[in-house]
């Protein structure tokens, strides 16, 4: 399949070096994500950072959510503006976007929409950590919003490799082509 770049970008999204801290063995993830970066810029396809983060003492964090009130009082604490930088071997150049997410999905409490219908971007191309959190939440949205998707399966990570290899095999190829980074590099 050709790949129209005119209409497509990379969405980079939860790669926060507080976030990788988690991960054991994030070393090949980095890597792989560095690689989709530099194809994507070499072809003048735009990178579109997504971070997870809060205002101080993370007042939209409800109690009722599970997966985030179990973290709310750690970050209390946190400097958010540390928290939500992306790794620094995957950071954002001056003239690329990020966009901050106050939920799972990487459309969730952002302004992602806005910017992809700026760009006129119709195919998304993910990368994140973790599988079963930003990739599979926003796979399932963009599904719902009539984006193609594209996921690089070496450029996710789950804390739980079943669940990333459960996920990229049988779940994500009914909703997105999955493919590596090498296999996107040569379309």
């Amino acid at each position: 399949m050709e790949q129209n770049t005119q209409n497509t970008a990379l969405l980079v999204m939860d790669m926060q070096a507080g976030i990788f801290s988690r991960l054991p063995g994030a070393e090949p993830v980095i890597a792989n994500v560095a690689k989709a970066i530099a194809h994507a810029r070499n072809n003048k396809i735009p990178v579109i950072y997504v971070v997870v983060g809060f205002r101080q003492g993370g007042p939209e964090i409800s109690m009722n959510n599970k997966s985030f009130s179990a973290s709310k009082e750690r970050f209390v604490g946190v400097d958010m503006n540390e928290f939500m930088k992306v790794h620094p071997g995957l950071a954002p150049q001056a003239d690329e976007v990020t966009v901050i997410k106050r939920r799972i999905s990487a459309f969730s409490g952002s302004d992602l929409e806005v910017i992809l219908r700026a760009f006129n971007i119709q195919h998304m191309v993910l990368s994140g950590f973790s599988t079963s959190g930003v990739v599979l939440s926003t796979t399932r949205e963009a599904a719902d919003k009539d984006y193609r998707i594209s996921i690089l399966s070496d450029c996710c990570a789950d804390a739980d490799e079943e669940v990333h290899s459960v996920l990229t095999t049988k779940v994500f190829p009914r909703q997105a082509d999955v493919m590596t980074v090498e296999e996107w590099s040569k379309m």
